[in-house]
Formats: structure tokens, sequence, C-alpha cells
């Protein structure tokens, strides 16, 4: 816990801080990060662009683009985020038991592997599948977040433990998922159990000891959120304004905060020129809305956070008092673009609620706010003023009540985009959208708090979008600047992969089904190929001796297939999941394996 002096010392130090910050930049990373060769980070960068300069293959020959390698994982479960390479050697991850191998460039021999030993109790308490979303690299180290909690830093040349930390407990539902972040000399790392009442928080470790620097709490008292009541500043009535004291306390009943969500299993971004690092934060617990009276701050939230201390510089809710599971986690990409014409340094962040909000990432300030589907109907629009949503009587699980079923509701709790990171091109200014096209019926009910047991307290049915193409994905174009889809190709499954943009004018996604695809900037599919499995992992791109691959994780499973993942059959199970995707048992089969694609010939 974090005393009230405790934080008005951490903002004095801030301002200190931020004047040495190029000092304590990681000097390893920065240097891997600099060569385009390279794939450094998850991301492939600080601002989450997942954009490569590389060009050798383009719109021109991609057609030409054949298998050049294949690794298994040996884990026959959801396979999301992607592989690192650093010089002359690959990092790949697995889902549960995590287990990280380095792999040689020169000839795919296996140079080192960790496999931890952990307790598979904690796979129950993982609500949506036994995904890991990778690891990340750093003074000369790999860091894995393992699923039951422990961080843990590996010599990247030999793959010894260096040093680990436990996170959190599984016993009361918190588990991790999501990959670590290397900014400076911090690793940066969520918590994952928003559907077990686990209350969400974002931890920074040193890099060099483990040593814990700072803890800010997504929801609770100012000090333990490292809120400065007069400080730190919202977007209210038109312009950005303090948030004022007990902001999260008094938008909770009582002491629900403290089993009250708001978790951190996202993407991170951070902008050295203002030393902030940006995230979202998940649904209040439970996901009964009456249950919880009030906005429940600071659930469904952006986060800028100074990197140094941790306290908030600006916070925004996207969804208050959410009624729909609708996560806030998804990345924050940082994009220097024109907005409504204007140069802004902006933050955009496609939201599950199935807005897209492109903010002032130095201020805070809501720039534009629109839906990126068309169908999305739980609110008719955002009050650009307030910030709020325009909620629909008939698609509110509040209004309606509990043990009502609210049908028709678009998005699902899925959201119009989960957690698979969409990428911006520098080069055409478009960002480039993994989407769901998915809709639910929603049925609240009363629950009761159990530690380590599962606190959901809703019954969901999900299905594709009616009145459209029949489908439950699209792979769109997004002009941020205008809140405008430029282009949108249709998908039988949901876009569960991350996108990768290049300067080849190519970008590059996998389906549900098994395909990686790449199209041009127009949208227009170019060339596709199955892999052995279900595709929900992040095409990623590197250049070795002078010839350009790409690489991507097929494993079926994650929240769209968990059905096939866990072996769950009831339409309702898997939070809804599994009725909705029955049919892909028809087109793919479990796997975990690393494809890697080159064009023939020397480079």
């Amino acid at each position: 816990m974090v005393s009230a002096l405790r934080l008005k010392h951490l903002l004095v130090l801030a301002g200190a801080i931020s004047v040495t910050a190029g000092a304590l930049a990681d000097e390893s990373l920065q240097q891997a990060m600099k060569s385009k060769s390279n794939w450094a980070m998850q991301a492939g960068d600080d601002a989450n662009h997942r954009y490569s300069p590389l060009s050798q293959i383009n719109k021109n020959n991609v057609k030409n683009l054949q298998v050049a390698w294949t690794f298994s994982t040996g884990v026959l479960r959801g396979h999301e985020g992607g592989p690192l390479v650093i010089g002359d050697t690959m990092y790949v991850h697995s889902p549960f038991p995590n287990k990280v191998f380095a792999l040689k460039l020169e000839d795919q021999s296996i140079k080192w592997k960790y496999e931890p030993k952990q307790d598979p109790a904690v796979i129950p308490v993982m609500c949506c599948d036994t995904v890991n979303r990778g690891v990340a690299y750093g003074d000369g180290k790999i860091f894995l977040q393992q699923a039951d909690t422990t961080l843990v830093a590996l010599d990247a040349n030999t793959g010894k433990e260096v040093w680990k930390v436990k996170n959190g407990d599984p016993k009361i539902g918190e588990t991790n998922t999501n990959a670590p972040h290397i900014f400076k000399d911090k690793v940066l790392t969520g918590i994952s159990g928003g559907e077990f009442g686990v209350r969400g928080r974002l931890t920074a470790y040193d890099i060099k000891t483990g040593k814990e620097v700072w803890k800010g709490y997504s929801v609770g008292p100012d000090n333990e959120m490292l809120i400065d009541p007069e400080k730190t500043m919202t977007w209210t009535d038109g312009k950005m304004a303090p948030v004022g004291k007990d902001s999260s306390l008094k938008t909770w009943k009582g002491d629900q905060w403290k089993i009250g969500g708001g978790t951190t299993w996202g993407w991170y971004s951070y902008d050295p020129a203002t030393n902030l690092v940006y995230y979202g934060t998940g649904n209040p617990s439970t996901w009964n809305p009456a249950q919880r009276p009030g906005d429940n701050k600071w659930s469904m939230t952006i986060f800028a956070r100074d990197l140094d201390t941790g306290v908030a510089k600006w916070v925004f809710q996207m969804t208050p008092h959410d009624e729909w599971d609708y996560d806030g986690v998804n990345e924050m990409i940082l994009a220097d673009i024109k907005v409504k014409g204007k140069p802004t340094k902006a933050l955009v962040h496609f939201d599950r609620n199935g807005f897209a909000y492109t903010m002032d990432r130095v201020t805070g300030e809501l720039l534009v706010a629109e839906k990126y589907d068309p169908v999305v109907n739980w609110a008719s629009h955002i009050d650009m003023k307030t910030g709020r949503p325009a909620v629909q009587d008939k698609y509110s699980t509040n209004h309606n009540g509990p043990d009502v079923n609210t049908k028709g509701v678009c998005p699902s709790a899925l959201g119009t985009k989960d957690q698979q990171p969409a990428s911006f091109s520098p080069k055409t200014g478009l960002f480039y959208v993994p989407t769901n096209h998915v809709c639910m019926d929603y049925e609240p009910f009363q629950v009761d708090y159990t530690a380590g047991q599962p606190y959901v307290g809703a019954t969901l049915s999900m299905y594709p979008a009616p009145n459209s193409h029949g489908g439950m994905g699209n792979f769109i174009a997004w002009d941020a600047g205008a809140g405008k889809i430029v282009w949108s190709k249709p998908e039988k499954f949901s876009v569960w992969s991350g996108a990768l943009a290049t300067a080849g004018d190519v970008t590059f996604y996998g389906t549900l089904e098994g395909y990686i695809k790449a199209v041009d900037n127009q949208g227009k599919e170019l060339w596709k190929f199955k892999t052995p499995s279900g595709i929900i992992g992040n095409v990623t791109t590197w250049e070795y001796k002078g010839k350009q691959y790409i690489g991507v994780l097929s494993g079926i499973g994650g929240w769209a297939g968990i059905g096939m993942a866990a072996g769950l059959e009831k339409d309702t199970e898997g939070l809804g999941a599994v009725g909705g995707y029955k049919e892909l048992a028809k087109y793919t089969e479990l796997g975990g394996v690393l494809t890697v694609f080159a064009i023939p010939g020397k480079s």
C-alpha cells in the first residue's frame, strides 16, 4: 500500500527522474530495436505499431511465398502472441506449461529450452484457455510471465534463471496470460482473473533484480491506484479536469471494489517523449450489473502513467458501469497522425465495446469516438462532451434487470475486437484491424463471491451478426483521424490473430480456420496458406542473412476456440463462445506449430 505522503513524494520525483529518463533506457533492447532485421518486442516497437520497414516481400511477389521451415511447441492449446527474433536467435513460447525455446536461425536447432514446473491446478482458474501472449527481451534476458503468476528472468544466451518473483495468487483466482513489457529499466506486467473477483493492477519490477518498483491498482483508494486527486486528469464536460478525491470509491457500493475486477491482461505501450505508459483495464466484477451500482471506476479505463513513479497523469473510462463484459484491455497504438486535418500526437484504441477512440496522448483529450462495425447497437453514439456512451435501453442488461434475457446485443462480450492487436502503417496512415462480427443474448443473475471460484453471474449465447454477410468477422482498414472504415474484408469466423503491416504494401493476418493471408493496401487478397491449426497468434517478420521471413503460430484455442481447446460442448459454456463457434471443428483441429515462410531462391 502506498501512503498519501508517499504518493506526493512520487509526484515530486516524477519531474526529476524524467530529466534523466534516457540514461535509464535498457541498452540491449534499444540496440536490438534499431535493426529492422529483428523483431525484438511483441508489437515490434514501444508504440504498438506492429509495422515492419522490411519490403523484400511485397505486393508483387508475395504470391510466391512458400514454407521455409516449421517448429512444433509440443502443446495442443491456444497459441497467442508470437516469437521474438534478436540477431541469429528466435525465442518461441507456448501456452501452459509455458515452455520457452531459443532456436538457432542457422539450422533451427534448439539452443536451449526452459519448461517451468507449475501446479496444473492453475488451469481451471484460467477463464478463457491456457494462452500466453509471449516473452519479452531486455538487459540480456528473456522474460516469461507464467500462468501461475511467476515472472521469471532467463539469461538470453543460456536459458538459466536469473531471478523470479511471484506476481499474484492463483488460489484467489489470480493468473497471468499477458506478455511482460520492457520499457527503460522496468519490466511491466498485469494480472488476469476478472471472472474470479480479482482486483486489477499494473506492477513495475526492476529489470536487473526483480524488485517491485511500484504497483498501481485499477480500483480503490486514491493512494493505492497512484492517482493524485488534484493532478490526475480526465475528460469532463468537454475539457480536462482533475478526477477529485475518492474518484473510484464514490462509484462503488460499499467494499465491492475489493473484488472489483479491472484486470490488466492486454498490451501496453510507451512514449519516451512523455515518459508515459499506456494501457487499459478490464471489466468490473461481477457480470451482473445490478450487484454493483455506480460507474465502477476505474475499470474499463485507459490509463496514462508515469513510467518511473506509476502515478497516473490522465484516465478515461470508456464503458462506465459495464453491463456486457466489454473489457478495455485492448492495445493503445501511439501514432502521429492528422486528426480532422490537425497534426496530432494520438493514441488510437479499438475497444471491445465497438467504438474506436482517438485521444490526444499527451493531454488525454477525447478527439474521435466512432463505431468500427456498423452493427454495434448497445449504444447509439459517444457523447463527445462527456465521453459517455448513449446506452440504448433495449440492449441494457441493467435496465432489463437480472433473470431477463436481453437479446440481440451487438457486439457480443467478445467485443468488436478482443486482445488480437491491430497494426498501423506510417506509410499509409491507416490502421489494419482484426475484428469480430458477433452478437449475443445476455442474461445476468445473482452470484455470491467465493475466493478462487468463478464470479461471473451471467449466461450468454453468441451468433453471427444478423442481417449481414453471414460471417463472424471482418478485417478492416480504419482512418483514425476521421473515424471511418476505409475498407472491410468479410471472414467466415472472427479474425483472432494480430495483424502485421509492412513497407512492402502488404498486410498479413490469420484466420480461425488456419489460413495466413496477405492483402494489399486496398484489402485485395494476394495470397493465403492453410497452416496446421487455427490461428490466434500474431504474425511477425524478420530478416536473416539478407532474407526476409514471415512467421505465425497456429494452435486453435483462446476464447473463440475454447470449445475445441478444452473439449466443451454445451452452447453456453466458455462464457457463450462454444455455441457460437461450434462450426470451427469442421475446418481445423488442435495444434501447436510455428510456420515460417519465405520467397524461394537467394535473397
